[in-house]
């Protein structure tokens, strides 16, 4: 095997690990977003949820008078 086949061969040995590294850091960026989505949308949802539970609270008071 001469200089330039082995060079070749690591050089695609040394892309593809690269190619491996940066595929799973981009997993973990968009599982991290996908995460960061979800806890909003239940700290929203819980929000919403007791302002509901409020307001209905105050209109069964208000039609208990």
């Amino acid at each position: 095997m001469d200089s330039d086949t082995a060079r070749n061969r690591a050089e695609a040995a040394f892309r593809k690990e690269q190619q491996a590294r940066d595929g799973a850091k981009a997993m973990f960026e968009y599982e991290a977003g996908m995460r960061a989505v979800q806890e909003k949308t239940a700290r929203l949802r819980a929000l919403r949820l007791a302002k509901q539970a409020a307001e209905q609270e105050a209109n069964a008071k208000d039609r208990g008078r």
